[in-house]
């Protein structure tokens, strides 16, 4: 009896801790909102950027494959004589589908990187500050001034 008690009690703990979110479920973040809240914070970092209108564009400037996206938002420099801005928040949906958007992403970021090398460095400096992370199935690419602060707004809204 004791043992069916202390089974119970234990399912019971686990169940609450599974429901306060200490499971390793995430947030339900909204990333196009994410991108909003980004864009108001740094408007300055962030003005000019081109927005990424459909999941396809994913495809055609990354190279990410579509079905093992959930949800994303994006916006890119427009303008090639300025520093490079790449923000790239994806959701993927599941932990195969990460590890593969976080592979291209990090294959554009050296590119990136390798580009600026060889011909600005303050860019070039600028850019290896920054780069791709991943939180469960959220991947972001972030090349941006604020990398930083960019960084933890996006953190705190997928934790």
């Amino acid at each position: 009896m004791k043992k069916f008690i202390s089974l119970s009690l234990a399912t019971i703990l686990l169940l609450s801790v599974c429901l306060m979110g200490g499971c390793g479920g995430s947030k339900d973040a909204d990333l196009k909102a994410v991108l909003t809240d980004i864009n108001n914070s740094f408007g300055e970092a962030t003005s000019g950027l081109t927005q990424l209108e459909s999941v396809d564009d994913l495809n055609k400037y990354y190279m990410i494959d579509t079905s093992t996206v959930k949800q994303y938002a994006a916006e890119i420099t427009s303008d090639k004589a300025k520093a490079p801005v790449e923000i790239v928040l994806v959701e993927a949906n599941d932990a195969e589908g990460a590890k593969a958007i976080e592979t291209v992403l990090n294959q554009r970021y050296q590119q990136i990187c390798n580009t600026y090398s060889s011909y600005s460095p303050e860019e070039y400096e600028m850019a290896k500050n920054c780069g791709v992370t991943t939180s469960g199935n959220f991947v972001t690419m972030i090349i941006a001034e604020d990398y930083d602060e960019i960084l933890a707004k996006v953190n705190e809204s997928i934790a």
